[in-house]
């Protein structure tokens, strides 16, 4: 038998879904003895090195952060007190690992190798949000954005080996209101994943949930999402007179409004002066039903932001 008063456990995870999953096992009395999370990076224009914001909650909680560069036996960390004794970082590892009951990933970043999955007691858990095996991979909110879906399911998965894979503990769902952005929703599925894992963990511990394959022959996969997924095909024609535009592509551009705000936006290119300019739609209403009223203010590439009516009487 285990309880929350004695479940040793590590937690796994970096960026806001993690950190809202964290804060709820934490809020459930939950609490991790091992945060592992991506390495400090260099950040902004004067490329301060700065932590993962993870990393910051979890010194104040005095809990351990380890921060791995990879996930493969090495022997270049150093003993300080002794130079001339080399550690193997990766067995330090796999002694951690072996002392726990089980690790919690959200939103990790790394393959985790089968090797370590098997350490822990009761292995690895994860939060993935979707209806597995549909949109494994790394960008399920955006590509269920894309794709008008009205609901946002939660999959808590024992890990393997595959891509989001493994067979299924418990699943959830929340609903995705039409303002809702991929960073909104990656809160909420953070939360709301949380509270699933500290509602069905002692449970899974103590062996009374009888997991579920997942069905591979109806897999679907989600692709990493790059910079050139935000643009938006949008003709001077189309500019100049939005009703051309019809109601599926409007429905297209506010959907891909929400899966990539932030980034990396929605942007359209456009030839003025000879040459060809890109220009970043900055502010979007997805309550409204014409381009000339969704579209607020637009970048011009290289210069300060604008009102879309400034746009459309300087550029077209």
């Amino acid at each position: 038998m285990s309880d929350k008063n004695n479940l040793k456990y590590a937690f796994w995870g970096t960026g806001p879904l993690a950190e809202s999953c964290l804060y709820s096992l934490y809020k459930n009395n939950f609490l991790p003895e091992y945060i592992f999370t991506k390495p400090d990076a260099e950040v902004g224009r004067m490329k301060t090195l700065t932590a993962p914001m993870i990393k910051t909650w979890a010194e104040s909680k005095q809990i351990i952060v380890i921060q791995p560069s990879r996930l493969k036996p090495t022997t270049e960390d150093l003993d300080t007190n002794n130079p001339d004794h080399k550690i193997d970082g990766y067995n330090l590892l796999k002694t951690i690992l072996s002392d726990m009951d089980v690790c919690i990933v959200a939103s990790y970043g790394m393959i985790i190798p089968e090797e370590l999955l098997n350490l822990p007691k009761h292995g690895f858990i994860n939060l993935h949000p979707s209806d597995l095996p549909n949109f494994r991979g790394p960008s399920p909110i955006e590509s269920q954005l894309i794709n008008n879906y009205k609901e946002l399911p939660l999959s808590i998965m024992k890990l393997d080996a595959g891509m989001d894979s493994g067979d299924i503990i418990i699943k959830n769902k929340l609903n995705i209101e039409d303002y809702d952005t991929a960073q909104s929703l990656e809160l909420k599925a953070g939360s709301a994943g949380g509270e699933l894992i500290s509602n069905i963990l002692e449970d899974y511990i103590n062996g009374n949930i009888k997991l579920q394959k997942q069905d591979n022959d109806k897999k679907t996969i989600c692709k990493f999402i790059k910079k050139e997924d935000g643009e938006m095909k949008l003709s001077v024609e189309e500019l100049v007179n939005p009703e051309l535009i019809s109601e599926e592509k409007l429905l297209e551009i506010k959907n891909a409004w929400r899966a990539y705000y932030g980034w990396p936006g929605i942007f359209f290119f456009l030839k003025h002066s000879d040459k060809i300019m890109r220009f970043k739609i900055s502010s979007f209403n997805t309550k409204e039903n014409s381009l000339e009223k969704c579209v607020e203010r637009v970048i011009p590439e290289g210069k300060k932001e604008i009102s879309f009516e400034d746009f459309r009487r300087g550029y077209l």
